[in-house]
């Protein structure tokens, strides 16, 4: 496979406050120091959200294709998740990655099935596998 690139622009609007834009994506993101920090702002998305995001929505992608794949039938996906932020030897840096995914099925026979699948699809996810923060998923799946 060839390689895949994505461009993100971030512009600095004011005080601790950017915008974040990506070639090919109508939508902006507001980001912005998180309030735990000194001038931190409340309310808008900070890297350690979006770093977050990433881990969590590309186990939702991942599980998506895998579940195709595997024709597993579900009636719904919510994934959970909290980002560790740590200072470890005078650096700060994500640690760890909490995902919750509740996935609810079908069909009660699919219970085993689900599970290979989330846990697959967790292995599988190319974020989670480019990071150092340890990734730990607590999946509950359910008959619906």
């Amino acid at each position: 496979m060839e390689p895949h690139y994505f461009t993100v622009d971030v512009n600095w609007e004011n005080g601790r406050q950017g915008m974040m834009s990506a070639h090919g994506l109508p939508q902006t993101i507001e980001v912005a120091t998180p309030p735990q920090f000194p001038s931190g702002v409340p309310g808008i998305w900070s890297p350690e959200h979006l770093f977050t995001a990433a881990v969590s929505s590309c186990l939702m992608t991942t599980f998506l294709a895998i579940a195709e794949n595997s024709k597993l039938e579900f009636k719904s996906l919510k994934i959970g998740s909290m980002g560790k932020l740590e200072n470890i030897d005078g650096k700060f840096m994500m640690t760890e990655v909490v995902l919750e995914p509740e996935l609810v099925i079908i069909h009660e026979k699919d219970m085993e099935r689900a599970e290979r699948v989330l846990q697959k699809s967790e292995a599988a996810c190319l974020i989670s596998n480019s990071i150092k923060a340890k990734v730990i998923m607590k999946s509950t799946v359910t008959i619906g």
